[in-house]
This record gives structure tokens, C-alpha cells and sequence, in this order.
């Protein structure tokens, strides 16, 4: 199959590019990093090629280290024949054309893995994972015109065990880090409910504190029965969900905003991690910020069915253990976001100085 001409990654080395012609490379090369130009590269002069010897004893047929061991002559042979006695001691040397050799044109075409061959031979891709071309095919995803590799060719995977993604040049924040964020903040929002709701959960016990006192010493009696067990305060219910909403949205004030501004509750500054976008080193926003909040918070109004709520922000918690590469747990991948680990001296971009703050990093 052949190649559409254009500029490629040059298999022998990575860090450049180079012009396809649809049949072999020419030009020089070009740093992979600069944006190649619309054409083709201009011509370069032709190389200085050797004149095979004339006369009579380039003609006549000799013997020994200068000639073949039959007799052959020692000039130029046909394409994809090595000529008689090459590489022995006392060879007149390579003919023009033959591999390896300065200012000489390469190996000839269909004969792959020749010293000095700098790509693949024309009309078949570079075969990925072969020693020497570690580049992509040309047409393969992230190259001009890709599609992935050609009909029939394995998928390229990655040798050995793939790195661990440093989303903008930071690691990725331990389950164990995030744990010791979460319960702080958990903390922090169990103090708020006993200022703020403690007094609807002191009338909720004071509402089922009849029926549970019986229900326990019947239980300690070995009495099963439920007849003539007291009724429960009709107030209950709604005490109940009062509490639940309060307990809500004491939650979302704590954590909404300052994940919106900063990307960090308190317990995540203790821990030292960081909520970030994907896509970009920058801060979460309002909107990013209440849908990571509401599919791990919300299912608190659900612990009025039987503690089915619970059981929601349970799986939710543990789902970071087994999501890979990016650590993501159920509230991650739905605002998109990934959880990483600040260096201990990470200056503040509000006071460090601009050429000394560090820049973020990119995706590997």
C-alpha cells in the first residue's frame, strides 16, 4: 500500500520530520516540535557520485581479495545482489548506490534493514515495535490524515506497563489522601449540624423515644410481640426530613463554594490535594463545582428509604480504587475533574513573583 506524500515523524529518529514523497524520504529533517510547511521541502543538490574505473582493467576478470571468488568482475552490481567478496579485507570497496556509505544514495528499494536505511521502503508503512523505528505509521492517530493504523496491522500498545498519568505535570493524589480529606470535612460538616440542627434531632429523639424505650426492654425480656407498643409522635416525619434537608444544605454551603473558587475544601488543604479540571490547571467553577458535590451529597435526602442514600455515597466512595488511569471516583467523572497531590512548597501564584511561580504542566 502506498503513503500519501506529506510530512511524517521519521521512524529512525523520533524527534524529527521529514518529507514522504510516496516513495522514499528526501530533504532534510525538521524538529518534530515545529510546524513543518505546506510543501514539500526544497531540493537539495545531488550528491557527488564515484565513477566506476574504465578501461581495460575495470573490464578484465580478476581473481583474489579485489575480485569475486569466481572470477567476477569487481565494478557495480545489479540492485538487491550483493557483489562478489563484500566486506572481505582488500575490497576495492562498496559501489555506488550500496548502503552506508557517505554521499552515497541508500540501500536499494525492497531490501528493509540495511546499515544507513532511514526509513521504511517505499510503499509499505513502518512496522511499529521493530527495532530502530519506534515511530508511529504514518497515518495513525495524531499524525496528518489519521485513521489509526492500516487494515490487518496489530494496534500499537504500550511495552511493559504504562506510566502513571501526571495530569498537568502533578501526581495523581492517593486513595489514602483523599480518604483523610474526606473525613475532615465530613468532620467539620458533623459540627455544623450540632449547632445548626441540633435542636430538630433533640425533638426527633424526644418524638420516637417512647416507642424505643419499650421496643428495647421487650427485646431484653425475650418479649417478640409488637402489640400495645406506643405510637409515634405524628411530628417524626416531618422532624425527620427538616433534619435531612438542613443536614444537606449545611454540606453544599461548606463545600460548593470554596471547590468553585479554589479547588479545595479545608480538608483537602490539610491533606494537601486539589480538585482540578481535566482538562486545564485552572479553578473548577460553580457549575463543575455542584455537579462533582451533588452526586456524592445528594443521596443524603435518600436516607429516609431505608438508607438507600447511604449505600449510594458508600459505592461513590470507594469507586476510586478501581477506576484507572486517572484515580476517578463516581462525582470525578461526571464534572470531569481529577484529584492530585500539591508539592509541599508549591509557591502561591497570588504573591510568588510571575517568572518564578510554577507554570502548569501538560498531559503526558
Amino acid at each position: 500500500m502506498s503513503l500519501e506524500p506529506g510530512w511524517y515523524v521519521d521512524p529512525a529518529e523520533p524527534e524529527t520530520r521529514r518529507w514522504w514523497d510516496g516513495e522514499g524520504w528526501i530533504g532534510a529533517p525538521i524538529p518534530v516540535d515545529v510546524t513543518p510547511p505546506d510543501g514539500p521541502p526544497p531540493a537539495e543538490p545531488e550528491p557527488a557520485v564515484a565513477t566506476p574505473a574504465t578501461g581495460s582493467a575495470a573490464d578484465r576478470p580478476t581473481s583474489g581479495p579485489a575480485g569475486g571468488p569466481t572470477g567476477q568482475p569487481a565494478g557495480p552490481v545489479p540492485p538487491g545482489q550483493p557483489g562478489p567478496g563484500w566486506g572481505q579485507p582488500g575490497q576495492a570497496g562498496p559501489w555506488p548506490g550500496q548502503p552506508g556509505q557517505p554521499g552515497q544514495a541508500g540501500p536499494w528499494p525492497g531490501q528493509p534493514g540495511q546499515p544507513g536505511q532511514a526509513g521504511p521502503w517505499p510503499g509499505q508503512p513502518p512496522q511499529h515495535g521493530q527495532p530502530g523505528q519506534a515511530g508511529p505509521w504514518p497515518g495513525q492517530q495524531g499524525q496528518p490524515g489519521q485513521q489509526g493504523p492500516p487494515p490487518g496491522w496489530p494496534y500499537p500498545q504500550w511495552p511493559g506497563r504504562p506510566p502513571v498519568p501526571r495530569p498537568h505535570g502533578l501526581p495523581l493524589a492517593s486513595y489514602g489522601a483523599r480518604l483523610v480529606a474526606r473525613l475532615i470535612d465530613l468532620g467539620v460538616v458533623f459540627l455544623l449540624n450540632v449547632l445548626v440542627n441540633g435542636w430538630f434531632v433533640w425533638r426527633y429523639f424526644e418524638a420516637i423515644e417512647p416507642y424505643l424505650r419499650e421496643t428495647m426492654r421487650r427485646a431484653l425480656n425475650g418479649d417478640t410481640s409488637t402489640e400495645g407498643l406506643p405510637q409515634i409522635d405524628d411530628q417524626a416525619g416531618g422532624l425527620q426530613v427538616a433534619i435531612l434537608l438542613i443536614a444537606t444544605a449545611l454540606w453544599f454551603a461548606y463545600e460548593v463554594p470554596s471547590m468553585a473558587a479554589r479547588g479545595q475544601t479545608f480538608g483537602k488543604r490539610v491533606a494537601g490535594v486539589r480538585a482540578l479540571p481535566v482538562e486545564a490547571d485552572q479553578p473548577l467553577g460553580f457549575g463543575r463545582a455542584f455537579r462533582r458535590w451533588s452526586t456524592l451529597g445528594m443521596p443524603t435526602l435518600l436516607w429516609y428509604c431505608c438508607g438507600l442514600g447511604l449505600l449510594l455515597q458508600f459505592v461513590d466512595a470507594v469507586s476510586p480504587l478501581f477506576d484507572q488511569p486517572l484515580r476517578q471516583a463516581l462525582h470525578d467523572k461526571r464534572a470531569q475533574t481529577v484529584v492530585v497531590q500539591l508539592p509541599r512548597n508549591r509557591p502561591d501564584p497570588r504573591t510568588a513573583p510571575r517568572d518564578r511561580a510554577d507554570p502548569p504542566g501538560d498531559n503526558p
